[in-house]
């Protein structure tokens, strides 16, 4: 894993936990707010995201720690695409803790080893998803 640079996002969702989570492990889920993906919520298992804007890149990772409900930690990179950030696969680290606060559920990202001239585009970026996640997942009735 690369040295570089880290970006840490927080927002909170109106959502239990366990649906925040769906969202990051089912690809129907996933789909309604990242991008059409490829997913085997397992330690070392892919995850792989087709992105619907821009030059359409994909994400390519693997899941590096999955604890139910709580944390999910992934590798993260891009296909070399024109157009998309010069982040290899692999290159980068993405953790998503989740934690119950008062109706909802507070999702902090912290994604590290970013080359430093993509810090704000990569920030801009999860900000965008983030914001489609925290629309999304409450719509989802509870399991």
């Amino acid at each position: 894993m690369s040295t570089g640079s880290t970006i840490e996002q927080a927002v909170w969702i109106r959502a239990r936990p366990e649906t925040v989570w769906r969202h990051f492990i089912d690809p129907v889920r996933l789909a309604r707010w990242w991008g059409e993906a490829e997913v085997d919520p397992r330690p070392g298992g892919a995850l792989v995201v087709r992105m619907r804007e821009g030059p359409r890149p994909i994400m390519r990772g693997q899941f590096v720690e999955l604890v139910p409900y709580e944390r999910i930690v992934f590798t993260f990179g891009w296909e070399a695409t024109p157009g998309a950030p010069a982040i290899p696969p692999g290159a980068s680290r993405v953790e998503i803790t989740l934690i119950p606060e008062n109706d909802g559920v507070k999702l902090t990202l912290r994604h590290s080893g970013l080359p430093f001239p993509l810090e704000r585009e990569t920030g801009k970026g999860w900000g965008h998803a983030l914001r489609r996640l925290a629309e999304k997942a409450p719509s989802e009735p509870a399991a």
